[in-house]
């Protein structure tokens, strides 16, 4: 039986055989890609922990580092830089001198799965990846989800309700360890050029986590 022994899988993962399957399917037309599971970026020491979904094919899948080499990368860095969460200078295919300023980012799912979309059995299959990471972070005081299934995995993990604490934009929750849990409008292309979540929106938010 597989058994997980820390916050972040082993980097030629075979647990999900779909998203196995698929990784090695990229792979072969982008063999200089990352393809592998993504591990987390920032201090395991950080205050703050962000969560999104899963690695992006072009993005993280391809760049190895969460949240870089797409759209939703350069609105997330963008605000982080702003409100001093970062420092240095972001780069889409990743060859910059970008650092986190007392902030974590992770995936739910570690893997990119086929049209953006993991399986419950995947959601399961990384929980404790996340469960690890978040008791392996001893000054962890805030968490940002970013989208639905973000929030409801944190509240999983917390075994919470969630039909009791319904994900909506700006939501913020006292968790049982007195860890605040925020909740965001997931900050992808499709996202913002809609308009269902404006820079102004997100500025917002991330402001929430400096004060």
């Amino acid at each position: 039986m597989y058994k997980i022994k820390n916050h972040q899988p082993p980097q030629n993962c075979s647990k999900c055989d779909r998203l196995y399957k698929f990784r090695n399917l990229i792979k072969n037309d982008n063999p200089n890609w990352h393809n592998n599971p993504v591990n987390s970026f920032g201090s395991i020491n950080s205050k703050i922990l962000i969560v999104g979904l899963a690695p992006g094919k072009k993005g993280a899948n391809r760049t190895g580092r969460p949240f870089t080499g797409d759209g939703a990368g350069e609105t997330l860095f963008n605000a982080l830089l702003k409100y001093k969460l970062a420092s240095g200078y972001y780069e889409i295919n990743g060859n910059d001198n970008l650092k986190l300023n007392n902030c974590r980012i992770t995936n739910i799912v570690k893997c990119v799965p086929p049209k953006n979309r993991p399986t419950k059995e995947e959601f399961e299959n990384c929980k404790e990846f996340l469960r690890n990471e978040l008791l392996m972070m001893p000054n962890l005081k805030k968490i940002l989800a970013l989208g639905r299934d973000a929030f409801n995995s944190i509240l999983d993990c917390y075994n919470l309700s969630i039909s009791k604490n319904k994900f909506k934009h700006q939501i913020s929750l006292l968790l049982p360890d007195n860890k605040i849990l925020f909740g965001s409008y997931h900050c992808s292309r499709y996202n913002t050029n809609t308009k269902r979540l404006t820079l102004k929106m997100f500025n917002s938010i991330i402001n929430e986590l400096v004060i």
